[in-house]
């Protein structure tokens, strides 16, 4: 899953959410330093990244992606995620996306000091793109797989995901309709108790 998955998985916890979005940016132990709910949620995004990963409706998905994309399947298929989870925002919470989306990012920007290089650079991302908002139109979709498909050291297919997935839209929606709500409830069993 991406960034906007991972922060409403994290339920209404700030520390889970910070850790959510340094998931990605923490490898090995996180810093003893950093608050416990923060490094709760970093473990909650290993724990959401894996479930992700082994669940059968997104193996399946991935098999299904041609075979020159299947080796980039979990990076298409987190954003396109994040794609269909922002495009329908209001099947899954309460809260506008956009007013989601701008308390992140103002989480994020409050808790600068203790994030990671890599998170400050993707955040300054976040602020010119929109994001997570953004991710509920294609044209930003198409933008962070250029990105992604950039940053990676070898040729790879990433740039030319979004007519893919588009092919197989129907069969994708299905598959995230099949799949979140487990992944939810999944998230919310795993997150531990306030003290």
């Amino acid at each position: 899953m991406n960034v906007l998955a991972h922060a409403l998985l994290a339920g209404d916890d700030a520390g889970l959410r910070l850790g959510g979005a340094m998931g990605d940016f923490v490898h090995g132990s996180p810093d003893p330093a950093l608050p416990q709910r923060v490094r709760d949620g970093i473990y909650l995004h290993r724990a959401i990244d894996t479930f992700t990963d082994s669940h059968p409706e997104v193996r399946a998905a991935r098999e299904r992606m041609p075979a020159h994309f299947r080796r980039y399947a979990g990076i298409l298929l987190d954003v396109w995620f994040d794609h269909l989870l922002a495009r329908d925002f209001g099947s899954w919470s309460d809260d506008p996306l956009a007013d989601f989306s701008d308390r992140y990012r103002a989480e994020l920007h409050a808790a600068e000091a203790i994030l990671p290089e890599g998170l400050k650079r993707f955040l300054s991302y976040m602020d010119r793109h929109e994001l997570p908002a953004g991710y509920a139109k294609i044209d930003r979709v198409a933008g962070a797989f250029a990105g992604l498909s950039q940053r990676l050291s070898r040729t790879n297919p990433i740039a030319d995901g979004v007519p893919v997935l588009l092919a197989q839209s129907a069969e994708l929606e299905d598959t995230f309709a099949a799949f979140f709500p487990e992944l939810r409830a999944f998230a919310s069993a795993w997150r531990p108790r306030r003290d």
